[in-house]
Order: structure tokens, then C-alpha cells, then sequence
């Protein structure tokens, strides 16, 4: 549905708050050295050495495809291929305060996905969602509380308490931009009335947006964290059940969208949950088989847990390459099984969450350009792997690896949002698998299978519509960008040649893997910390290159180091499928008085502001914040066109 917002009129709702979340002041010099860094993860200024250029180097080789009957293609899959995991605590720093006030950043970031392939799909669940608890009310009147004191297990996960309204803000959120929605429900809460008020709310509210219903998250661990002094497969399987038959006695709906087993793959295997007969006991009311997982951890450095402590530069080339041993090839060798089994039964499994590493990510990998590379050649090997999809885990404030990050409450009125390297893997993720929803994709295993150099072939109705290749390598001389020379049938493989007269070409372009910020995708940007309303700023830049008729190579240049995507007809650049462009031009800043006004100096020189508080995550889920009271009233502004307001005011 798309909207639009213009004149000069402000709809301003005043909403009562009796708390605000005040953070410590966070004094960075970016220039320093990154060792005397003491502010938050999400803004670290660590930048590692990039790996050294990989010796004998093929940079000219090859690509050649049928135009038909290519075996090896994947299940046909859909634009929204990558999605976001949200941690639940952090849902009210993200997508909004409430169902009247929300986050026109995030919109903005999910507008330019849904332009690209439909649909976005996210989940709001994580660590927190175990011991969340819907209530009626908080006792501050927010949608969401933190107990910081009942914080447990190695990831300092706080309980938490929220409201229904919660579920309205993600409601509105799909008024106004296509998104679909996963949401977890407790297992280690002992009280059902609370598991299946989530779970009937949820369907309610929500209607044809909810995606999924998780039950429980990474039960593999639930021994290990000490939740149980006994945990297995079978006590899963019997508890799912017996959710189930809960659902079943109360006449709930939705019985048929739940997502198990959610596994973490720690302490169990997918193969130990199968042979409990999970799924064909269970197949009915599965929506999707799941599980959630992370090439490595960063736990000791995060929290001290006594475990080794892993250097950022010794690990960052196990990221930057394509079967290096945090590559996604690496990733999701144990779960190929599973995919299969999971179609066997009719079924798809969702990686349902995922990041560079748990506990926050790495400074200097997550944050740097090197994990967009890594991220897409990690989305592409699970969508030729026949994954349903995957969702990158987005915390607070202290981690490293977010894909975007609103600056803290105390900063709103200055500072903008922070767009990380993993979103423009989204975007350009969805932009490679298109919006027809019928896209297969092929590891093309070019220039010999060479792990600096991986291309994928994307296809429909068996004809390939677009090539991407990645080029890991970062050399400033130029001597290791690629020439990819593509061929679409042709005599050497008994085809009709069809290889076009020129292809077009999109990059993502950054000047080495171990840049931070200012990432370009086809000429445009979110910029670096603190830059980005959520819309790319910059001309569009499609490089037409001309093909050789004599040869019938398309001879495209890989730059060292970037991602290429190269359109093989103009009918895939221009596909149909998506949804037109609406971003919500914005300035949206907390004030702790009733006012209806913006500083004039302050906008000029900052572009307004856009955050709200930020706190726990999945990977350190217990905030620096420090709450106090704070008398009168909240006022949020959102500038549309010149002075109008974007506030969605929907309640129900």
C-alpha cells in the first residue's frame, strides 16, 4: 500500500512517559588509537590489516552458462531471502517506542528492501524471548521493561516484561511497509496462560504478517545454562508437544506456524532432534524446520568467560574467502542434511538467526566491508543449499555486528542512525535473487573453484538472468581486479550462442575489506557512524558494458576488492515484483519538554537526530543504562515533506 505524506501540517501526540533510559556519556575521538577506545561496540574504531594479496592469482578466466537445461539449480527462491533478527529487548529502540511512534529509519531501510524483492521478513524473538512475559501494563507505562538485576547465563540475558501494544507497533509497521513477522514465545517460563497469550495475541494482531510462531530458542543449551539439570532431544519434542495439545485445548489459531526445534547446534544435533520423529509427529503444525548458528564466538573477550580469547587480525582471513573456515560454505556443511530432510517432509529450514559471531561480533570484522562479502557469499550458499532463508541478528548498543544501530537517547538530538556492512548484504542480496519469488541460484564454481573469486548464477524459468561475483581480494594497484568473461551458450557446449550485445553491471565497492563506513552499492551510500535516515544518498551508477561479437565474451571487470552484479537483459534490471520506492524523509528527536519545535542550527548541522534508548542483545544483553523519573511529556517529531509529521496513530 503506498502512502503519501506532504503540506505543511504537524500531527503531534503527546505521550505520558514517567522514565526515561539515560546512558553514560560516550566520549570518543575516532581519531584515536583504537586501543584507548571505551565507548560503545557498535561505534568501535578498530580497522585491522587487510589480508595480504593471495600469490598466482588467476585474475582473467571464464563464465560459462547454458542458456537452458542447467542442472544443479536450486529450489526456487524468494527476494526476502535475508531478513533481520531483532533481540526482543531491543524492539523499542528499533522499530519504535509504541504503536503511535514509529522509528522512520527503519522503515526507510525496510522501504528500500521491499523495493527490491517484495516483502521483508523479520523476527522479534532471541535470548530475551525465554523469559518475556506479556503483561496488560508496565509500571512506567512503556511497552517494554528490562529486570537489569535478574540478568543470567553467559550473555547476561535480562528478563523482560511487555504489553500488547508491542505487537500493535508491529502491526502498523506492516501498514506502511510490506513486513512479515516471526515471534518467539517462552519455554522456560512454567506458566501456559502466558506462552498462549503470546501466541493467540500475536495471531490476532498480526493476521496474514505473521510468518511463524518460534517455539522456544536454542533448547541445546538450556542444560548448559543451567535452566534444567537435564535437557534433551526427547524432553524438546515432548514439550513441543505438549504446547501443542495447550493450543489445541484453549482453541487457539495458528496452530499450524509453529517453528522448532531452533537449535543453536551446541549440545545437540539437528539428526538427534529427527530421530525423535520431531517432524512426523509434528508435520502438521510445522511452518517451517529451524535453527540458529554462528561460524564462532566471541564470549570470552565479551564476557569473560575463561575461554580463549580469539584476535580479531589473526581470524579476520577466515571470513574472506569462500571455503575459509567461518566462510558460509564452512557454515552450513552440517546442516545439508537437514535441508534435504526438511524437503523430504515437505518442509524448508530457516536459518532464524545468524551474524559473523556470537557475543557481539568481532571489531574490525563485523563492522568492516569484508562482511558485506562475507555475508552475501553466505546468503548465496544457503539459498543454493535450499535454506528458506536466513535473519541477521541485530542487538544494541554493545555489539559489533549490528546491520543498523540508532544512536543513544542522549545523542537523538545530533546524530542519525548507523547502517553496518551486513545491510547492504541484505540489499544487495535482495536485489540478486530479484522479487519474482522463482529464482534459483547455482554456485558456479568459477576460475577453478578459486576461493577468492566465487560467481553465482541466478535463474528463471531455467535461463540465467543475472551473474555475482565476489572479489575478496584488496589490492590498491589494480593488478587484482578480475575479468569475468561471461558467455551464455555458444558451439563449445552444442548451444545457439546467446550471449548479449552489452550486460549491465551494479557494484558494491569499498577501497579495501577492512574499511568502516562509506561502502557504495551502485554509486550510493548510507554513509559512515551516525550518517543515515534509512535512505541511500547518491546518484545511481549501472555500468553498461559492451559485449564482443566476435568472441561472444562479456568481458566485466571485478574490482579488488568488490561484489559485481551483472544483468544479462535488460528485462532483470528493470524485473517486476517489487514495490515502488516510499522513504519518510525524517527528524525525529526526544525532548523532555512539550514543544513543537526544532532547532534550526542544530538541524542544518546534523540533519536531525533519530534515536531512541538502546540496550541488551542476544550477545550482551545487560544495558549501561541507568534510569531515572523525569516529569512531563515526551514529544517525538518526524518531518515528511518540509514541515509535515509522519506519526502512524493506529490503535486497536
Amino acid at each position: 500500500m503506498k502512502r503519501h505524506f506532504t503540506g505543511l501540517g504537524i500531527l503531534q501526540a503527546a505521550l505520558a512517559v514517567s522514565a526515561v533510559t539515560v546512558y553514560p556519556t560516550v566520549t570518543t575521538t575516532f581519531a584515536a588509537a583504537a586501543a584507548n577506545y571505551t565507548g560503545a561496540a557498535a561505534y568501535n574504531p578498530t580497522v585491522l590489516t587487510p589480508p595480504p594479496v593471495p600469490s598466482g592469482l588467476n585474475t582473467q578466466f571464464v563464465v560459462q552458462l547454458q542458456s537452458s537445461g542447467t542442472g544443479n539449480l536450486s529450489q526456487p527462491q524468494n527476494g526476502s531471502f535475508i531478513g533481520f533478527s531483532v533481540e526482543m529487548s531491543v524492539v523499542n529502540q528499533v522499530l519504535g517506542k509504541n504503536s503511535t511512534l514509529l522509528q522512520v529509519p527503519f522503515l526507510n531501510l525496510m522501504s528500500n528492501l521491499q523495493e527490491r524483492s517484495g516483502r521483508v521478513n523479520v523476527r522479534v524473538g532471541g535470548n530475551t524471548q525465554e523469559t518475556a512475559q506479556m503483561v496488560d501494563s508496565t509500571p512506567d507505562g512503556r511497552i517494554l521493561e528490562k529486570n537489569i538485576t535478574g540478568a543470567s547465563n553467559p550473555t547476561q540475558t535480562p528478563p523482560i516484561i511487555y504489553t500488547p501494544d508491542l505487537l500493535y507497533m508491529m502491526a502498523n509497521i506492516s501498514t506502511f511497509v510490506n513486513v512479515h513477522w516471526f515471534i518467539g514465545v517462552p519455554f522456560l517460563l512454567p506458566d501456559t496462560a502466558t506462552r498462549l497469550a503470546i501466541t493467540d495475541k500475536g495471531y490476532k494482531i498480526l493476521g496474514d504478517h505473521l510468518m511463524g510462531i518460534q517455539v522456544g530458542n536454542e533448547p541445546d543449551l538450556y542444560q548448559r545454562h543451567q535452566h534444567f539439570t537435564t535437557y534433551g532431544p526427547t524432553n524438546y519434542y515432548q514439550d513441543f508437544g505438549t504446547y501443542i495439545q495447550d493450543m489445541v485445548t484453549a482453541n487457539l489459531p495458528g496452530q499450524n506456524l509453529l517453528v522448532g526445534p531452533n537449535l543453536a547446534y551446541a549440545d545437540w544435533t539437528t539428526e538427534q532432534v529427527w530421530d525423535t520423529g520431531f517432524v512426523s509427529t509434528y508435520n502438521q503444525n510445522l511452518a517451517f524446520l529451524s535453527v540458529e548458528n554462528y561460524p564462532t564466538d566471541n564470549c570470552a573477550a565479551q564476557f569473560n568467560t575463561g575461554g580463549t580469547i580469539q584476535d580479531p587480525q589473526t581470524i579476520f582471513p577466515n571470513f574472506l574467502s569462500h571455503t575459509a573456515q567461518y566462510s558460509g560454505h564452512s557454515i552450513i556443511q552440517k546442516f545439508l542434511n537437514s535441508t534435504n530432510f526438511a524437503m523430504q517432509n515437505g518442509k524448508r529450514l530457516y536459518m532464524m538467526e545468524t551474524n559473523t559471531g556470537s557475543c557481539g561480533g568481532f571489531p574490525g570484522i563485523s563492522d568492516a566491508f569484508g562482511s558485506a562479502l562475507w555475508g552475501l557469499d553466505y546468503a548465496f550458499q544457503m539459498a543454493f543449499n535450499n535454506f528458506a532463508g536466513a535473519m541477521i541478528h541485530v542487538g544494541g548498543q554493545n555489539v559489533f555486528y549490528n546491520p543498523f544501530t540508532p544512536p543513544p537517547t542522549n545523542q537523538s538530538t545530533f546524530h542519525q542512525w548507523t547502517v553496518g556492512p551486513t545491510y547492504y548484504t541484505a540489499l544487495v542480496a535482495a536485489e540478486s535473487l530479484g522479487p519474482s519469488n522463482g529464482t534459483q541460484v547455482l554456485d558456479l564454481g568459477a576460475n577453478g573453484a578459486n576461493d577468492f573469486t566465487p560467481c553465482y548464477g541466478f535463474y528463471e524459468n531455467g535461463a540465467p538472468v543475472r551473474v555475482g561475483c565476489i572479489n575478496y581480494v584488496t589490492d590498491s594497484t589494480g593488478a587484482s581486479d578480475l575479468k569475468v568473461q561471461i558467455a551464455i551458450g555458444g558451439s563449445g557446449i552444442g548451444q545457439p550462442n546467446q550471449s548479449p550485445a552489452s550486460v549491465k553491471v551494479k557494484y558494491l565497492l569499498a577501497g579495501s575489506v577492512s574499511q568502516k563506513g562509506n561502502f557504495t552499492w551502485a554509486g550510493q551510500t548510507f554513509g559512515d557512524n551516525f550518517a543515515s535516515d534509512g535512505r541511500p544518498v547518491g546518484d545511481i551508477n549501472i555500468t553498461t558494458i559492451p559485449c564482443d561479437s566476435t568472441t561472444n565474451l562479456c568481458t566485466v571487470p571485478v574490482p579488488a576488492p568488490s561484489y559485481a552484479l551483472i544483468y544479462l537483459t535488460d528485462t532483470s534490471l528493470n524485473e517486476p515484483g517489487g514495490a515502488a520506492t516510499q522513504t519518510f524523509s525524517t527528524t525525529v528527536q526526544t525532548r523532555y519538554r512539550n514543544t513543537a519545535t526544532i532547532d534550526q542550527a542544530v538541524l542544518a548541522t546534523s540533519n536531525g537526530g533519530y534515536g531512541k534508548k538502546l540496550g541488551s542483545t542476544s550477545a550482551g544483553s545487560t544495558s549501561a543504562a541507568v534510569n531515572m523519573r523525569t516529569p512531563g511529556l515526551v514529544s517525538v517529531l518526524a518531518l515528511v515533506t518540509g514541515l509535515g509529521l509522519l506519526q502512524r496513530v493506529v490503535r486497536r
